[in-house]
């Protein structure tokens, strides 16, 4: 644990793989990476807040390297390849082995991403790379063959909520379980954001959740309201203006997540007799979130057809 930060997220991210929960198949791999001293050009893919900077940073930590860390969705150019990157893996360094971190890696343009390629395999006797991303299908298939893919998935709810009883424990904080769980369905799968919204809610060592400001703080708790209170809409219209709007605020472009909590929590908005009609929606929109163009375009489809859905008579 990090006395030095305040920051929860930061205090108790882990340093060493005893620390890490979830992902078993990829840290007893990592592990093999630790004993060996060594590694694989690898790519940590994952949705927010499932521990992939977290893991890069314990193999880079665990390992006799010099690293070099950049976060990409700041720096994604190609000067970056051609300055940062090609100058770190051709000088001289205080140990044999290098290993370069490219978190959120499919934020590289397709520029950066060609010059890399070549970058892979030029510096490849002592320079390793570690790439992040929450979606692979952006990183061009010269890339991806050239790494060992790792996906990483959120643990089990429970599993989180013992971690994160553990970190109030730690802190002294008093809590709620019903609050703590209300945050747990809200944020999951990003255990960041869980931690996170804890440090938030909590005041004079006691978490006490303001339920209307987490849902005006996370844009799907706000869509599940609509969907919650379809009846005050005169016009189906006038409800996927407001989802539409939602959306639009909140920036998002990927909506896997929102997809599978549409599903996890379909009870919350749906009644028995429309379930079957609504999942079936829910399975094709997430079918057709591998092949569309638009995703904003393609979930306001599913919307439209949903709604359809609720405020029939008959699912």
């Amino acid at each position: 644990m990090r006395t030095d930060h305040t920051i929860w997220v930061e205090k108790y991210r882990p340093d060493t793989l005893d620390g890490y929960i979830g992902n078993e198949h990829v840290i007893e791999k990592v592990k093999q990476y630790i004993a060996e001293n060594d590694i694989s050009n690898i790519c940590l893919c994952g949705g927010p807040g499932t521990g992939k900077t977290t893991i890069s940073k314990i193999i880079v930590n665990s390992i006799n390297c010099d690293y070099l860390y950049i976060n990409a969705s700041d720096e994604n150019g190609i000067e970056v390849i051609r300055t940062k990157i090609k100058n770190f893996a051709s000088t001289i360094g205080f140990n044999d082995l290098k290993i370069i971190i490219l978190d959120e890696s499919d934020h590289l343009s397709a520029q950066a991403m060609a010059s890399l390629r070549a970058t892979l395999e030029i510096f490849s006797k002592h320079t390793r790379f570690i790439f992040t991303c929450n979606y692979i299908e952006r990183l061009i298939d010269p890339i991806k063959s050239r790494l060992q893919v790792f996906e990483l998935t959120a643990p089990h709810k429970n599993i989180v909520y013992k971690h994160v009883v553990g970190i109030l424990l730690k802190e002294g904080v008093t809590y709620n379980k019903e609050d703590l769980v209300n945050i747990i369905n809200a944020e999951y799968p990003d255990i960041r954001k869980i931690i996170q919204t804890c440090q938030l809610y909590t005041n004079n060592n006691e978490l006490r959740l303001d339920k209307q400001s987490l849902i005006a703080s996370n844009y799907i708790l706000q869509i599940i309201e609509v969907l919650k209170n379809l009846k005050k809409y005169k016009k189906n219209t006038d409800a996927i203006k407001e989802i539409r709007q939602i959306i639009a605020d909140s920036k998002v472009k990927r909506f896997e997540t929102l997809i599978r909590y549409l599903y996890d929590n379909i009870d919350d908005y749906c009644s028995e007799d429309k379930m079957l009609g609504v999942i079936l929606l829910v399975a094709d929109a997430q079918y057709q979130a591998a092949f569309t163009v638009d995703a904003e375009i393609n979930i306001i489809s599913m919307f439209v057809k949903l709604i359809d859905v609720l405020k029939s008579n008959v699912a």
